[in-house]
C-alpha cells in the first residue's frame, strides 16, 4: 500500500491486517532464532575463555565477531518494523 492510500473497504483492510501480522512474526521468528544462537555464542565464549587455552582465546576473537554481526542483524530487523 502506498503511504496516502485509503482502504476501500473493511476486506482490505483485513487482508493488509493479515499481512502485517504475517511480517511481524516472521521477524519476531528471525529475531529469536538469531538471539538463540547468540546464547549459544556467548555460552561457547564463556567456556573458551574460563578455559584459558590460546586455541581456544583466539577462536573467541572469531566467535566475538560473528556474535557482533548478528547484534546488528538483530537492531536492523527491529528497526524495519
Amino acid at each position: 500500500m502506498m503511504e496516502g492510500e485509503v482502504l476501500s473497504g473493511y476486506g482490505d483492510r483485513h487482508n493488509v491486517d493479515g499481512k502485517v501480522m504475517q511480517s511481524f512474526h516472521k521477524s519476531f521468528v528471525d529475531v529469536q532464532d538469531i538471539l538463540d544462537q547468540n546464547r549459544l555464542l556467548i555460552n561457547e565464549i564463556n567456556q573458551n575463555h574460563e578455559s584459558k587455552q590460546p586455541d581456544n582465546l583466539s577462536r573467541n576473537v572469531g566467535l566475538i565477531k560473528e556474535l557482533n554481526n548478528n547484534i546488528r542483524r538483530v537492531a536492523s530487523l527491529l528497526r524495519s518494523r
